[in-house]
């Protein structure tokens, strides 16, 4: 029995370290190893084979094998543009490659002139925006706040809170920016609660850069 504990201690282990992982696919890597680690275990470590756990840890390794494969396909699938895998690389690399792409495809590409308002002080938006190249003047009133560049969002507070703008933004030059209708993407997250702790972590980021910048 002693040289079989060996399993019954990975078992374990391999299901505390699927705690940590974020990656899905990973996660259902590991519950397999741990699956079949446990069977090893449930069958040489007792007096008798544990035969009730041991069929129902062949039940998930079937199922997981099945899930593995749907996402692997999905992955081998995946193709992004080069402006696409740049803006994955630099600001959404928290995330995973599909919930990416699920954010990106509903997403639109738009090119603005110098002086478009992106938003309105006071006004609710209906969008959030990321400048992708190019700048924005923040401003409230007539006071000048800040000046946004490559990778600055605009509307993140609004989205996340649902209040108006609280500052007036307009471009200061041409500008490329990528626009997600609001109520769109947020079904988007309502339907993938990993994929919305992964973009409420990126927005956080830059709520916490404007606010030292202010």
């Amino acid at each position: 029995m002693g040289g079989f504990q060996f399993f019954g201690h990975l078992t374990y282990a391999l299901i505390a370290l699927s705690f940590l992982v974020k990656d899905i696919l990973w996660l259902r890597v590991f519950s397999v190893v741990a699956s079949a680690s446990s069977m090893v275990f449930s069958y040489f470590a007792p007096a008798t084979p544990m035969w009730l756990v041991i069929g129902w840890n062949g039940v998930f390794i079937a199922i997981n094998a099945v899930r593995i494969a749907i996402l692997i396909r999905e992955r081998m699938r995946i193709s992004f543009s080069e402006d696409e895998q740049e803006l994955y690389e630099t600001i959404f690399s928290n995330m995973g490659a599909v919930e990416y792409m699920k954010l990106i495809r509903i997403a639109e590409w738009k090119n603005e002139g110098k002086g478009e308002i992106l938003a309105t002080e006071g006004m609710h938006l209906d969008s959030l925006i990321l400048i992708y190249s190019g700048s924005a003047e923040v401003k409230s009133g007539e006071k000048h706040l800040a000046l946004l560049g490559d990778g600055a969002f605009i509307g993140e507070m609004s989205f996340t809170t649902d209040q108006p703008a609280s500052a007036t933004v307009a471009t200061c030059e041409p500008t490329r920016l990528i626009v997600w209708p609001k109520e769109e993407l947020r079904r988007l997250l309502q339907r993938n609660p990993s994929m919305r702790s992964d973009l409420q972590a990126v927005l956080g980021t830059e709520m916490a850069k404007k606010l030292q910048r202010r």
